[in-house]
């Protein structure tokens, strides 16, 4: 989508308001218009992603992002329908009409992680994260994983050597 169209609407809206005014009032707005022209179409971008983020919140099987590709902003609808089917079997409390859509945000380094831990294990990564976050919930008390200490708890006492 090309916001172009959307930024030069508005400087047409603002020359059009000061066209009655004075040069100098006039030469302002151009000179505004011009400097904020990247804070317009960032603002542009939000609303574009609130409503992106607002239509997946309504969708079943899918999700729409919107990503910037240069001066452009692209939407990219991803299908979550597989990712349902590809999830580790849950105990029968946990049913297909109980999934509930969760935004998750991590670091690009634990995102890729993620990814490479997922197709490791021949599944998506969505059925990665469920599995993990079961793992994590299921942990018997006072085990936070794989060899990490809960924080807080503390050890005292001497070791010989």
């Amino acid at each position: 989508m090309d916001m172009s169209e959307y930024v030069a609407t508005l400087r047409r809206e603002l020359a059009t308001i000061t066209r009655f005014a004075g040069d100098d009032v006039a030469r302002a707005a151009e000179m505004l218009t011009e400097a904020m022209e990247s804070s317009v179409r960032l603002t542009l971008l939000e609303v574009l992603s609130a409503a992106a983020a607002e239509i997946t919140t309504r969708l079943d099987d899918a999700v729409i992002e919107v990503r910037l590709s240069g001066s452009d902003a692209d939407f990219v609808v991803t299908s979550t329908a597989d990712d349902f089917v590809s999830a580790p079997a849950e105990p029968a409390a946990d049913s297909a009409d109980d999934l509930t859509r969760v935004t998750l945000r991590l670091s690009e380094q634990l995102k890729a992680r993620a990814e490479t831990a997922a197709g490791a294990a021949g599944i998506s990564v969505n059925a990665w994260l469920v599995r993990a976050v079961s793992q994590a919930l299921d942990a018997p008390a006072g085990r936070a994983g794989r060899g990490r200490s809960v924080i807080g708890q503390r050890y005292t006492g001497y070791a010989r050597g």
